[in-house]
């Protein structure tokens, strides 16, 4: 596991004192989003983001009993419905893609290598796994991950392709870390609008009254217990890639097609 992952298994407390310290070291080597240097800092950023997160305007949807039934979006796959498969079903090998819509090295991977990542499952070089966490939400506080991992399930329902779509559309409009802006349905509403016939009326429906919350949460679920130790982990053929160079930044793509064919004898 490289120091550019968002780690899970952690307290509250500990997950946002360990992403802020992560964010300060890196700095100097790539711009990126700075919540704390120390422990102080740390204590007194999470009050600061506490209240930007409770005075937002937010709409995350109605609350979902915990017993309600889970319904699983058409085209999810896996022994219990719990992965997105993208790419040829008899491709040879299997990439598997571990992340959180509010990670912000996610996005900097994505930024990096995302279409190169599906360009190579477009040409069935491998398929695609995707396995979805939620983590962050408990170590910055609000809904945004697991709120938007639901919107992602039904947009899965509308087919896999749409669901491919609004994953990059998400990554695209991550929102700053401090703000918990995907926890706001109406905001994934107008995002899911910049995916081509995403928003149908199903779609829109299965989205306003949560049809897909309790999935979501199995989703996380099921992440939490895989054994993956942060976000972004990729897998390929049962051995995790290094996409990150020595200074910490995502490689590129034209590296991470070499590292691929490596691994893959192609």
């Amino acid at each position: 596991m490289t120091t550019s992952q968002h780690q899970p298994k952690l307290s509250a407390r500990e997950r946002m004192a360990e992403a802020q310290r992560r964010e300060a070291r890196t700095r100097v080597v790539r711009r990126r989003v700075v919540v704390g240097v120390s422990i102080a800092g740390v204590l007194a950023l999470a009050g600061a983001t506490a209240v930007a997160i409770s005075t937002a305007k937010t709409t995350d949807g109605p609350a979902v009993s915990a017993s309600a039934p889970v319904v699983t979006p058409a085209n999810a796959g896996g022994k219990d419905g719990t992965v997105i498969v993208y790419g040829r079903a008899d491709a040879l090998h299997t990439l598997q893609v571990y992340e959180d819509f509010r990670c912000p090295i996610c996005r900097k991977l994505e930024e990096s290598t995302g279409k190169t990542v599906q360009q190579l499952a477009d040409n069935g070089t491998y398929k695609i796994e995707y396995h979805l966490a939620a983590f962050l939400d408990d170590g910055l506080g609000g809904k945004g991950s697991a709120t938007a991992l639901a919107v992602a399930g039904a947009a899965l329902n509308e087919g896999v392709d749409k669901f491919k779509q609004f994953h990059d559309v998400l990554f695209a409009n991550q929102p700053d870390e401090k703000v918990d802006g995907f926890g706001d349905v109406n905001h994934l509403l107008d995002l899911a609008g910049k995916v081509p016939g995403l928003k149908t009326d199903a779609f829109t429906k299965a989205v306003t009254e949560g049809t897909y919350k309790p999935w979501a949460a199995k989703v996380a679920a099921t992440f939490a217990d895989s054994g993956v130790q942060g976000t972004p982990t990729l897998i390929l053929d049962g051995k995790q890639l290094n996409v990150f160079d020595k200074q910490n930044a995502p490689i590129t793509p034209e590296a991470y097609t070499a590292l691929v064919r490596q691994s893959t004898g192609g």
